[in-house]
């Protein structure tokens, strides 16, 4: 099994890139250093120009891996929801108690991210960090629309259609299953983010865990 995992590749939709950043060690420098850098200094001030004086390399030889660096948030944020996806598929395979496997599944899209290394140029604590803060920047945005129709966004959405099938084999009369998937999913971030910003907001606290506060709303709504 570990081996397997060491040789897994999350499928990201080739549109979002020019050329597969997976295929060379300067594509993996670029994602690797693009993920700090984000978090460090945050998307809006975050440049191909100053990702290229930190990796080494020309400006322009970043722009033949992505068009924008919109392209690259979607790229990091669609990866981060293909390696969701796959801890999720692995964790629930061997379970078929529906409600054990739905608890489950809400601990793993709600928790702290910890390190995989089964990845190692990709941060995924800090790229965690990235999406809480950056990933509305992904979507919210005037080309929504035809991101969508071209696939962008198909993992996240093939995320929460899993997690809304989980809900209904634990409770088939309910009639909001695929609101509250994605409210799991993303209200998640948001808590994450009102944890550390606005704590006046939340109950989560260093008691009370985002997954504590979204398993007593899936088990209130499932019973």
């Amino acid at each position: 099994m570990q081996t397997l995992l060491k040789n897994l590749k999350v499928e990201i939709n080739e549109k979002i890139y020019v050329k597969d950043p997976e295929s060379t060690d300067l594509g993996k420098r670029i994602i690797e250093s693009s993920i700090h850098m984000i978090h460090d200094m945050g998307f809006e001030q975050f440049t191909f120009k100053k990702l290229g004086k930190e990796i080494g390399s020309n400006e322009s030889s970043i722009y033949r891996y992505f068009e924008s660096k919109h392209r690259l948030l979607l790229y990091l944020t669609s990866w981060y929801w293909g390696w969701m996806e796959y801890q999720l598929v692995i964790k629930i395979i061997p379970i078929s108690d529906p409600i054990t496997k739905l608890n489950t599944a809400v601990k793993i899209l709600t928790r702290e991210i910890v390190q995989d290394v089964n990845f190692k140029h990709i941060d995924e604590v800090t790229l965690s960090k990235i999406v809480i803060e950056e990933n509305s920047k992904s979507f919210m945005t005037k080309g929504v629309d035809e991101e969508n129709k071209e696939g962008y966004f198909s993992i996240y959405k093939r995320l929460v259609l899993r997690l809304r099938a989980m809900i209904v084999a634990v409770n088939p009369d309910y009639a909001f299953a695929t609101s509250l998937s994605s409210t799991i999913i993303e209200g998640s971030l948001h808590q994450h983010f009102l944890e550390r910003h606005f704590t006046a907001l939340t109950d989560c606290n260093e008691n009370v865990t985002p997954t504590d506060y979204f398993l007593d709303l899936i088990h209130k709504a499932t019973t």
